[in-house]
């Protein structure tokens, strides 16, 4: 089978290849993880909490390593180090969790009836796992999803292949079996077949809405359950009484950060005319002072887009705005790191509208477009004005007026005065073509397991 090479976007070279898996090595590898996860969900909940978190533990114990190796598949800057702070909250609220989520709750216990609510394994889930933050969005689903008694098998974004192989060496390493945690690497034919002769009782796929319908497609008359983290193009919306550089700050490097690779990163702002100009002039001088360059560099403060044509897309976007009457204001000799590759300079676009295309289609770059609005009813308007729904940020000291306009949006989570973040406590979720389904919090759990219900009635003479 030919080859599925790592294309490094720091200089273009192939950093790594893998051969996918034949069909039937496949089929045999899905074979083995529902043999071995019987015997794995009858282990008590408290061992397979332990066995996770030394998986976790274990991956943590070279984290130089990793943060070189991220640097080198999708060109986050080594200086902003790994995914580590976030990946010890999630796992650690998980594990504190679990036992109250998956205890059976007994709704009676008398002299005639016992009647118990429980939640089981839904067997093999099929992690499909992206590329922007490698480790973490396979943590969502790896943790409470081995926690739960099922076996995992991850397919990693070609972009960043040897994240699976190292999540699966470490968590081997601390005693969770192999054949209940494998890192595979499949073509896509491969995939929809697993997925369509039913190997699976969950599929969780984080990526482009395409590939979420394709999973849809593949699973159509399985039955399979599948959460669908897809397409996002997530608002901020700075009133008028907002702190003003605390929203600047906030935004731009909600926009900005991971070169603006983030499922949940800052693509739009709608400013209250009364804060417009300041609040631009604030924004230009932000990004302004970004650094792109080699992620090696400790002086790098953004490095390239993960692959030269995902870059492609949002030159092209950033054309069709200015052809279209958009101003865009950073000046690109300010960043002659920018090579018409992967190396991508920050824009920030203004005398922009819902016509063009930056606004409306998702960017997952290092550009945001800013408009100017009146009042409240506007900028939800505008905000809902998407396709997608994942997050929204509102910038305001008037707590019941963020509820209040939150109640409005039509997304997953709302935010107060922050944005680009994700609470373990809180579930992971969106709506429209953002997809289906939820990750983390106790809800979470519901995702990896079914329910399962005992009516047991005692024989009485």
């Amino acid at each position: 089978m030919k080859p599925i090479q790592l294309i490094s976007p720091v200089d273009g070279s192939v950093w790594l290849e893998r051969t996918p898996l034949s069909r039937d090595t496949a089929f045999a590898a899905a074979a083995r993880a529902k043999a071995a996860q019987k015997a794995w969900a009858a282990r008590p909940l408290a061992e397979r909490v332990a066995l996770v978190k030394a998986g976790v533990a274990k991956l943590l114990e070279d984290k130089e390593t990793l943060v070189e190796e991220l640097a080198w598949q999708m060109g986050r800057p080594t200086r902003f180090g790994g995914e580590w702070g976030p990946l010890n909250q999630r796992t650690d609220y998980m594990s504190e969790i679990a036992a109250k989520t998956l205890t059976p709750e007994v709704v009676e216990e008398g002299e005639t009836f016992t009647r118990i609510l429980a939640r089981e394994p839904v067997g093999v889930i099929f992690i499909i796992a992206p590329w922007n933050y490698p480790f973490i969005t396979a943590i969502n689903t790896l943790v409470p999803g081995l926690i739960a008694g099922n076996a995992v098998m991850l397919k990693h974004s070609s972009q960043t292949l040897k994240v699976g192989e190292r999540l699966a060496e470490a968590f081997h390493a601390a005693g969770v079996p192999q054949d209940v945690f494998q890192s595979i690497t499949l073509d896509h034919p491969t995939t929809e077949a697993l997925i369509g002769a039913r190997c699976f009782g969950f599929v969780n796929f984080t990526g482009s809405v395409a590939g979420g319908a394709a999973i849809e497609k593949a699973a159509a008359g399985t039955f399979t359950g599948t959460g669908l983290e897809l397409g996002g193009k997530d608002p901020g919306y700075v009133r008028a009484d907002a702190d003003l550089d605390a929203a600047v700050d906030s935004l731009m490097d909600g926009a900005m950060y991971n070169a603006g690779q983030c499922c949940c990163g800052i693509e739009r702002v709608y400013v209250h005319e009364s804060l417009y100009d300041a609040f631009v002039e604030k924004a230009v001088k932000w990004v302004n002072a970004l650094r792109l360059g080699n992620p090696f560099d400790p002086e790098t403060t953004l490095g390239p887009m993960a692959n030269r044509r995902f870059a492609a897309v949002v030159r092209d976007q950033i054309a069709d705005a200015v052809a279209s009457g958009a101003s865009a204001l950073i000046d690109p000799a300010n960043c002659p790191a920018d090579d018409g590759g992967a190396y991508l300079a920050p824009q920030i676009l203004v005398d922009v509208d819902h016509s063009m295309r930056v606004m409306k289609e998702e960017s997952f770059g290092p550009v945001v477009g800013i408009m100017k609005v009146k009042d409240d009813d506007e900028a939800i308007a505008l905000m809902n004005d998407s396709p997608y729904g994942l997050t929204a940020s509102i910038w305001t000291t008037d707590a019941g007026a963020a509820a209040a306009i939150g109640a409005r949006i039509e997304t997953g989570t709302i935010f107060m005065n922050r944005c680009d973040y994700l609470d373990p406590a809180l579930c992971w979720t969106g709506c429209k073509d953002t997809g289906r389904g939820g990750s983390l919090s106790w809800l979470g759990y519901l995702s990896v397991t079914r329910p399962k219900s005992y009516h047991l009635k005692k024989v009485t003479k």
